[in-house]
């Protein structure tokens, strides 16, 4: 069953072989289809960990719901540090197992399941004088770290300073000693979200974003369900499930008292902020700085910026009031100022700051020490809470989740339910395809007198595959949303129609920040935003 309903298609792109698109069904016709219905499994909390959830379940054969109270992705998911990475500082504690195990991941993602959207990224780590790890561990570290992934993305080394200012100018250079190198991976979080998403419905899920939970439903002592509330519209519905998974993150032990007002607290919470700035010069590679024993800040090219991060404190708050504050913005440029050059720190380069929060197990220590595992508990009424963990390993969190649900005591959906290992282990993303080619295609396959601006078309390729020809078709038919959304940034409007109709974006701030890269490159001005929020009010 899907939240997916067939309409006729939009039309062909040229050459773009049978490509077709399908509308999000409305909000009222999947709140009628949530609420008349028994679903095996009701995923509360569409962040990356429910929705991968959400999915595997689907493919398992299991009637599947997924609600969340913002958008999908819309908190702790979209607010990370955009890697998909082995976790270099995990070799510090001796968890050569976690990294090995990250480096599969990451690699699988990486060449299988998200090629158009999980990008190679090099990594410079800075030693200089007086730094907290030297050169020579350093070397070592990154040796280790590459054979860790079979040496797949190539070796770690140590290079002369001379040769990363050639690649980084922003580099500074004062005491540098020398510079480590190392491979990873990086992503735009939102877009991966999205599609993970796009892939639970297409495998059968059903979903809804804006809708809060206000109550459990309990069958002779059994959580069996949920209360909802559109926040949109203040309808309120229910949905009745034979098994419920309290997957939302941050708010996990809120729900908990929802089930048995008596729990105790099952995590602590971490803050990390993030500040993306534009770019004075090229950097053809990130920048890994140890600030201490424990941490380490990044200055990462992504989306044609420069994101500098991340913190790392304790948070006390509500999770709904996290944001990046004045004196965090501080903390990450101080930081950052130890290995980048102050010009291309100037506050004035700022276009915008977020901040997430990490969820970790409870425990004493300080948070940077934290463990980034995950917690599964089983609570007094069933219902199953699933918190924490990190992007790069969310398929097979999604997996063990799976496990987790199959093997509970009494467990209604062992029967119905293919077993985790006889999962396809390796399905890719909606829109699979090689980004180079279908940047080529957009290009080359257009109608006679029309052409796509090439920061356009690698933009669209690289965060929607194959799906791209989708939104070259709707340009093509109109050619107001052919137009820049801003003419400082690659998007183009037609990207809004899409998120609109295809990718359950309901306010502007799920177009804007999530959907797009607009809100991130500062570019979302009263006008733009006007102009979505009229879009948006023309939805089917």
């Amino acid at each position: 069953m899907s939240t997916l309903q067939s309409v006729p298609a939009l039309g062909t792109h040229p050459t773009a072989g049978s490509l077709r698109a399908s509308r999000v069904a409305s909000r009222a016709e999947t709140r009628e289809q949530l609420a008349k219905a028994t679903y095996d499994l009701l995923v509360i909390g569409g962040g990356i960990l429910g929705t991968s959830v959400a999915w595997h379940a689907a493919q398992s054969g299991l009637r599947v719901a997924m609600v969340d109270a913002g958008d999908f992705a819309g908190a702790t998911s979209s607010a990370s540090s955009k890697l998909v990475h082995g976790g270099l500082r995990y070799l510090q504690t001796g968890a050569v197992k976690l990294v090995a195990e990250n480096h599969h991941e990451r690699r699988v993602l990486a060449k299988d399941v998200a090629p158009h959207l999980v990008n190679p990224l090099t990594f410079y780590l800075p030693v200089y004088k007086g730094g907290p790890v030297g050169a020579a561990k350093l070397g070592a570290g990154v040796f280790a770290y590459s054979a860790l992934s079979a040496f797949g993305d190539g070796m770690g080394k140590v290079i002369s300073p001379a040769r990363a200012v050639a690649d980084n100018p922003g580099l500074k250079t004062d005491n540098l000693k020398a510079v480590a190198v190392y491979y990873d991976h990086q992503m735009n979080d939102s877009r991966v979200a999205v599609m993970t998403v796009r892939a639970a419905v297409e495998s059968g899920a059903v979903v809804l974003n804006h809708a809060e939970v206000t109550g459990l439903r309990m069958t002779r002592g059994r959580v069996s369900g949920a209360e909802l509330k559109d926040r949109l519209d203040g309808t309120e519905f229910g949905v009745d499930a034979r098994v419920v998974l309290n997957a939302t993150g941050p708010w996990v032990d809120h729900l908990r008292r929802m089930e048995d007002k008596h729990a105790l607290p099952s995590i602590r919470l971490s803050k990390g902020a993030h500040i993306v700035m534009k770019r004075k010069s090229p950097w053809k590679a990130a920048m890994a700085t140890p600030i201490d024993k424990y941490r380490i800040t990044f200055a990462l090219p992504w989306e044609d910026q420069l994101l500098l991060g991340t913190t790392d404190e304790v948070y006390e708050g509500d999770p709904a009031d996290v944001r990046a504050t004045e004196a965090d913005i501080q903390q990450i440029l101080d930081e950052a100022a130890f290995s980048v050059k102050d010009a291309d720190l100037d506050r004035s380069l700022m276009t915008y700051a977020f901040a997430g929060l990490r969820v970790l197990p409870g425990g004493p220590g300080g948070v940077e020490k934290a463990k980034r595992e995950t917690v599964v508990s089983e609570g007094a009424g069933g219902m199953l809470s699933v918190a924490g963990g990190k992007w790069t390993t969310y398929r097979h969190i999604g997996r063990v989740v799976m496990d987790k649900l199959a093997k509970l005591p009494g467990s209604p959906l062992t029967e119905d339910m293919e077993p985790v290992k006889s999962l396809v282990r390796r399905v890719p993303l909606p829109g699979v395809a090689n980004p180079n080619a279908v940047a080529h295609r957009l290009l080359v396959d257009r109608e006679p007198g029309a052409r796509m601006d090439p920061l356009t078309a690698r933009h669209l390729a690289s965060h929607y595959g194959s799906l791209a020809f989708d939104i070259a078709r709707l340009a093509n038919e109109d050619p107001a949303l052919a137009e820049r959304i801003h003419p400082d940034g690659p998007e183009i409007w037609a990207q809004v129609a899409y998120a609109r109709d295809h990718e359950w974006a309901e306010t502007a701030d799920d177009v804007l920040r999530r959907r797009t890269t607009v809100t991130i490159r500062g570019l979302d001005d009263e006008s733009v935003r006007a102009r979505v929020e009229e879009m948006l009010a023309r939805k089917a």
